[in-house]
């Protein structure tokens, strides 16, 4: 346990899995009041199995504007991380109306809302940490097979600039993180439908490692480690900034 976030309230979109959840979790035990949020209740309540007090739960639906609002008035954060998000796959030729509304909706316009509710509490305190979750596809590099995903995540960089320009004389800070491949039972879901495509599980694994110059995919934990950071007054001299962690896919 640390406290590098002592004295803080944390809010966490997404937070039953994956990136979300790990965040939470290391949030937590650096010391901050984590507020875990998500649609997945069961999923969620999980995390009271890992015996931290300091971990709320409750439902949130980062679709639905009156859930926002009702979420940030709970948790009056002094941190937002905006995790909640949705991979669709294919070219533009694949996209359809109604996936691009439903990408642009989660991806980004929730997190429009989150900042917008969130930011009153953070101005009145004069400071504040938020932290969007964009991607190294579409924000940093032109991914094959992801024209809806990395239109919507190359839209979060241009969000997080414009919110951390306007507020950065006010104590605010905003930052995006682009990962490149992360396990998490979404990308695992991922696996399985490219398997599926090709014939073997094993080959669409294969495809996914073979993009990272590492020769594996990142970790849910190795992710959560750079949101504390942001969270932390350790980056008091970081916004409007993408963070990369990629492991050199986008530098290849």
């Amino acid at each position: 346990m640390g406290n590098r976030l002592k004295g803080k309230r944390a809010l966490v979109t997404a937070a039953a899995q994956g990136i979300g959840r790990a965040s939470a979790l290391e949030m937590a035990r650096e010391g901050a009041h984590v507020f875990a949020t998500d649609v997945n209740t069961d999923a969620l309540a999980s995390l009271a199995d890992e015996g931290l007090q300091n971990i709320e739960v409750f439902a949130l639906d980062a679709m639905d504007a009156s859930s926002i609002q009702d979420g940030v008035a709970r948790a009056n954060p002094d941190i937002l991380f905006n995790c909640a998000g949705f991979v669709h796959s294919g070219t533009i030729l694949d996209a359809s109306d109604e996936d691009f509304e439903f990408a642009m909706d989660l991806n980004v316009r929730s997190m429009m809302r989150t900042i917008k509710a969130a930011l009153p509490g953070m101005l009145e305190r004069g400071s504040g940490s938020i932290i969007n979750m964009s991607s190294a596809a579409g924000s940093v590099i032109g991914a094959p097979n992801r024209f809806i995903y990395g239109t919507s995540k190359a839209a979060v960089v241009g969000l997080t600039k414009a919110v951390a320009a306007d507020f950065i004389a006010q104590g605010i800070r905003c930052n995006c993180i682009c990962p490149g491949t992360v396990e998490s039972p979404s990308w695992h879901e991922r696996v399985t439908a490219l398997g599926e495509q090709l014939g073997s599980r094993d080959e669409a694994l294969a495809q996914f490692v073979a993009r990272q110059p590492m020769g594996r995919v990142a970790s849910a934990e190795e992710i959560a480690a750079l949101v504390v950071y942001l969270a932390s007054d350790e980056s008091a001299f970081t916004t409007g900034h993408p963070h990369i962690i990629d492991g050199g896919w986008s530098g290849q």
